[in-house]
C-alpha cells in the first residue's frame, strides 16, 4: 500500500463529551446526519487525497467498523484506510504527537494531520498545498483559526511573513490552532520512529520549539470552524437551521 498523505487523530476517551462518549467513540457521534469524523474524509477524497491513516484507542473497534479499509461515498474516488490501534497495542492513547510517531510508518514524507473531531466542513485539502509545502523548508504548516469563546488568548501568534509566532507580532493577537496542518517527518525526529515502545507525548512542545527556531508557518482560516469538545457545542451543530 502506498504511503498515506494524512492521519486523522480519533484516540480521544472524550472525557468532556460524557456520558455521550461512554459507549460511542467521538469521531462517530453524528453531526447533521453523519459521524462527524465522515466529513474530514469526504473532504479529503475531494481533495485528491489516495490514502488516510487513522489512530485509534477508545472504542477504536467502532471506528473500524464503521469505515473498514476503503472510504467511497460515491462522489470522488474511494480512499484508502489504514488504522493505528494504540488501543490494541498499548491499552491507551499514546498523545497526538506519540500516535502520529507510532503511525509515521503508514505515511509519507510529508503528509495532512487533522482532528477526527473538528467540524470545518469548507475546509479544502488541495493537493497543491502539499505540493508546495513539500518543496519548502518548513516542518509545519498550520491553519489559525478566530479565537472561540473557549480558547480568548488563542495558541499561536502570525508574523507579516506567515511565520508562526509563539507570542502575536506587535498590534495584533494569537489565534487558536484549528489543529489541521502540514507536517513533515522530521518535526518528529527526537521520538523513537514508529514508537515501538509506546511512548506518550504531545505535540505542542514540539510545535513551539520548532516555531521558536522559524520553522512552522501559518495562515489564517476564516471558514466555519467548531471544535466539538462538549455536548452543548454538538447540539449547537444539530439545530436544525431555517
Amino acid at each position: 500500500m502506498k504511503p498515506a498523505q494524512a492521519i486523522v487523530l480519533a484516540a480521544g476517551r472524550g472525557e468532556r463529551m460524557r456520558p455521550l462518549t461512554d459507549t460511542c467513540p467521538k469521531p462517530l457521534l453524528p453531526v447533521r446526519g453523519r459521524p462527524l469524523m465522515q466529513w474530514p474524509l469526504q473532504a479529503l477524497a475531494r481533495g485528491g487525497c489516495s490514502g488516510v491513516v487513522i489512530n485509534t484507542a477508545w472504542l477504536g473497534d467502532q471506528i473500524q467498523t464503521r469505515f473498514g479499509a476503503l472510504f467511497d461515498d460515491g462522489a470522488a474516488p474511494p480512499l484508502a484506510l489504514q488504522y493505528s490501534d494504540e488501543g490494541h497495542d498499548f491499552g491507551g492513547a499514546l498523545e497526538t504527537a506519540g500516535g502520529i510517531a507510532r503511525a509515521l510508518p503508514l505515511l509519507g514524507e510529508v503528509f495532512w494531520v487533522l482532528a477526527g473531531d473538528v467540524f470545518a466542513p469548507d475546509f479544502q485539502f488541495p493537493q497543491q498545498a502539499l505540493r508546495e509545502f513539500a518543496a519548502g523548508p518548513r516542518l509545519a504548516h498550520l491553519w489559525l483559526v478566530p479565537n472561540p469563546e473557549h480558547n480568548p488568548g488563542g495558541d499561536f501568534g502570525l508574523s507579516p511573513t506567515g511565520l508562526a509566532l509563539n507570542q502575536a507580532a506587535p498590534g495584533d493577537q494569537r489565534h487558536t490552532y484549528s489543529t489541521i496542518g502540514l507536517y513533515r517527518r522530521a518535526l518528529f525526529a527526537d521520538l523513537p520512529w514508529g514508537n515501538p515502545q509506546g511512548l506518550k507525548a504531545p505535540l505542542a512542545p514540539l510545535l513551539r520549539a520548532a516555531v521558536d527556531n522559524g520553522d512552522i508557518s501559518a495562515e489564517l482560516y476564516r471558514g466555519p470552524w467548531t471544535d466539538v469538545g462538549t455536548p452543548q457545542r454538538l447540539a449547537q451543530l444539530n439545530q436544525p437551521t431555517r
